[in-house]
């Protein structure tokens, strides 16, 4: 039997959205840009899908921009949002856990001739109010951090943030990567205070392939992709259809069932972190405010060794973020943990899917990889 617990990597479709985006391909499968009757039932499915993203985020249908992944939305905010602030200021801050998509966009910006300021996070991963406000300069024009960290599970009070800058009279953008947020946490950006928020569909049981921007209304961002006048001329090419009915789908389900799935996985994380302790003597677990991550350690063991065991018995857990692919982990490096512990981190990752007989399967599994496997 499959035990899956890497749903922070990807989560499987959700039925439902499976036949959203079956029926976009075989039914409704004209271009929305088209103006015969095809089209405009296409056109009608789009904004049914845009309404329902931005319903389940908390905004205006015209504020969300349809993107090909969260990586997209990331590097489209950090790129186009610091040309937009760049008659202000060329001073950019995020932190040293960030995404890659993140990272990677900021590294570019330094390249371009911004200055980055990288903030350490606190041992668990979130970034605290109080660094932010200490990085502050008057030309600081871009603030980008993760709401949830995709490997720990901290959560950064982006609220906290907003006032922050607030208080200090900073006219710098906020933009915050909510991939592993989205509808796992109650938020909306006008809770949040954010500028531009990144979303990605396959995170909440749509397909891959989809993602979305909130660009604040007033906010005039340059397209990232140039073309055609699709996304009302913020983004060229032709709407991925099958994908963002999906994920319009998905989208809703989520969010009529955050507050009891959130519960459910967080209930599901306690227990995991019960029961590790008690099958799995000198575990270390890392505890994080998330409901669906669980970052644990076995000193001593490799990740990789303690994965391809745990794959044997059909259950699935990462040693952290998906794309790293097997690079060590910036993230536990930045927070200080120990390159031992390093070494044999994994990281669990629940769903509304997931259940106790995934947890009691992998303790029982974990337990008996103490019993066999050799012991560095």
């Amino acid at each position: 039997m499959e035990h899956y617990l890497d749903n922070s990597a990807t989560t499987r479709v959700c039925p439902e959205a499976a036949r959203a985006a079956l029926d976009a391909m075989l039914e409704t499968y004209g271009n929305p840009s088209s103006t015969y009757t095809k089209g405009r039932e296409a056109k009608k499915l789009l904004d049914r899908g845009r309404r329902s993203v931005a319903g389940a985020l908390g905004c205006e249908a015209g504020e969300l921009v349809f993107t090909s992944c969260g990586s997209e939305s990331d590097n489209w905010a950090l790129l186009s949002g610091a040309e937009a602030m760049s008659r202000r200021g060329r001073h950019v801050i995020t932190s040293l856990v960030e995404h890659d998509a993140v990272r990677k966009s900021a590294e570019e910006l330094e390249r371009r001739g911004y200055e980055v300021t990288y903030l350490k996070p606190d041992r668990t991963g979130a970034i605290t109010p109080e660094t932010v406000r200490e990085a502050l300069r008057p030309d600081t024009i871009l603030v980008s951090l993760m709401l949830v960290n995709n490997e720990t599970g901290a959560v950064t009070d982006i609220s906290a943030v907003s006032r922050a800058l607030k208080e200090a009279g900073s006219g710098a953008l906020l933009h915050t990567d909510a991939v592993q947020g989205f509808l796992k946490l109650d938020f909306t950006p006008k809770t949040l205070g954010a500028d531009l928020i990144s979303v990605s569909g396959h995170k909440i049981h749509a397909p891959k392939g989809i993602g979305a921007l909130y660009i604040r209304r007033g906010l005039r961002l340059r397209p990232y992709i140039l073309g055609g006048a699709q996304e009302e001329g913020r983004r060229a090419g032709t709407e991925a259809m099958p994908q963002i009915a999906a994920f319009g789908e998905a989208a809703r389900i989520a969010k009529a069932g955050l507050r009891e799935n959130a519960a459910h996985m967080a209930a599901l994380k306690a227990a995991a972190k019960e029961r590790l302790s008690q099958a799995v003597p000198g575990i270390r677990i890392l505890d994080t405010a998330a409901p669906h991550i669980l970052s644990v350690s076995l000193p001593g063991y490799r990740s990789e060794v303690l994965m391809n065991f745990l794959e044997a018995r059909e259950i699935y857990v990462s040693r952290s973020s998906a794309c790293k692919k097997g690079a060590r982990s910036h993230v536990l490096e930045a927070i200080g943990m120990e390159p031992r512990l390093i070494d044999g981190a994994l990281r669990i990752g629940f769903s509304r899917f997931s259940t106790m007989e995934d947890v009691e399967a992998l303790a029982a599994a974990l337990h008996d990889a103490q019993g066999s496997l050799a012991h560095r």
